[in-house]
């Protein structure tokens, strides 16, 4: 898929998930400590079939002009796909989305990640500014938005994967703080 970049990071690979890494998504993301954390728009079951779905009906078809979804994968595992950040140029509140599995969280492999995706954001495609959102109590999320920069907005009712979660943050990171805070991450 063209229009996604790759990005090599210390650890990581950065790149536009495509078929072959299907399993591995699968096997990463459908895990209900990983989903529960999402807006519930996110199924719960997770269907048989449902990431090849998302695959074939959401990101393929808009991925590199209003989506850019990069799958994480490790520099010594370049076919197992961990994790994930998705970017939108309109967001709903949020303009990215990411997930990690489980027997990668902290690692400090999100925060890697972030950093050229978020370049890649203010420096190539022009935002101005950029909405992330995560549950309350998701605190792996919010220290993410923290280290980069991001200034909390306030906090919304929304609905969660997760029952107990039933409120979100709403963050908000422009161009100046993300150049500000770029040697920080």
């Amino acid at each position: 898929m063209s229009g996604v970049p790759i990005f090599h990071t210390a650890r990581l690979v950065l790149r536009a998930p495509t078929r072959d890494g299907l399993p591995s998504w699968t096997r990463n993301f459908v895990d209900y400590e990983v989903i529960r954390h999402l807006a519930d728009t996110v199924p719960w079951p997770f269907p048989a079939r449902g990431v090849e779905y998302f695959f074939r009906n959401e990101v393929r078809p808009r991925q590199g002009r209003e989506r850019w979804l990069w799958g994480l994968f490790p520099r010594d595992q370049p076919s197992e796909m961990i994790g994930a950040i998705d970017l939108y140029r309109h967001g709903n509140p949020e303009n990215r989305g990411f997930w990690l599995g489980q027997r990668y969280w902290g690692l400090g492999l999100m925060s890697e990640a972030i950093a050229p995706t978020l370049d890649y954001a203010f420096t190539e495609l022009g935002f101005e500014k950029l909405v992330f959102s995560n549950a309350v109590g998701n605190d792996r999320s919010r220290r993410i938005k923290e280290k980069t920069g991001a200034r909390l907005l306030g906090i919304q009712p929304r609905g969660f994967v997760d029952p107990a979660y039933t409120e979100q943050e709403v963050w908000e990171m422009d161009r100046a703080a993300w150049a500000a805070n770029l040697r920080d991450v």
